[in-house]
């Protein structure tokens, strides 16, 4: 066993292959029995916890070995952009009402995070590192270090709400009745940030557009007021 867990931890590609296999393993079960509880992100992000615990590998090896797949992060980010500007009417027909919307979201979001924070009796570290949960992770490590947080809590944080967000964001929107496409995506881009935005590409163009654009505009908002509410406690 030592010696299988020596040869993982020090294997190049061990992690980027269990990354990738781990993934599409949840990419078929979604095909197959489409139902939202079966994300690809949740159950590769399960499997590959369970396989690190079970082998005891160590964390800091699948990060380093993995770091290949985080550096497309940022370019992935960025092609968000080609939706967008497929349904660029649409945004100047709607653009006070989109942003408005993205403004109260990101408004809603920082203040209960200030309210749940008080209510629990958190640290501030805690507090800056769970601020920035709605946006992209890069924006989100890079604003909790600046202000002395705990980037390791936001990583979780913003993964944690994106997959909820990924899982429930049809249901809630059915639950609130938001049926105008551009609310939708404005409503799921500016909570769940990339991974609700994949979510609003399924359910239609505008959407997965609309979401886009508030990812971006969500995060420069939240980077304007970030250091108000880092000031609160």
């Amino acid at each position: 066993m030592e010696t299988l867990r020596t040869f993982l931890n020090d294997s190049t590609f061990f992690y980027v292959f269990l990354t990738l296999i781990t993934y599409g393993f949840g990419v078929m079960l979604k095909n197959k029995f489409k139902h939202p509880v079966f994300n690809p992100l949740l159950i590769s992000t399960a499997l590959c916890i369970a396989v690190i615990l079970i082998f005891k590998l160590d964390a800091a090896k699948y990060k380093q070995g993995t770091k290949f797949i985080s550096f497309l992060l940022t370019p992935v980010t960025v092609c968000l952009a080609i939706p967008l500007y497929e349904q660029f009417e649409k945004l100047k027909d709607n653009w006070l009402a989109i942003l408005l919307g993205i403004i109260s979201g990101v408004v809603t979001s920082l203040s209960l995070v200030f309210g749940m924070c008080l209510a629990f009796g958190l640290s501030k570290p805690e507090f800056i590192a769970l601020l920035p949960k709605s946006i992209t992770t890069p924006i989100g490590i890079a604003m909790s270090e600046k202000f002395a947080g705990i980037p390791s809590l936001t990583v979780a944080a913003i993964v944690i709400t994106g997959i909820v967000g990924n899982i429930f964001a049809e249901l809630i929107l059915k639950v609130f009745r938001i049926t105008h496409p551009v609310a939708k995506g404005i409503a799921i881009g500016t909570s769940s940030h990339a991974l609700g935005t994949a979510k609003a590409m399924e359910i239609g163009e505008v959407e997965g557009a609309m979401s886009s654009l508030s990812v971006a505009v969500a995060g420069i908002i939240t980077v304007i007021l970030f250091s108000f509410y880092a000031k609160l406690m």
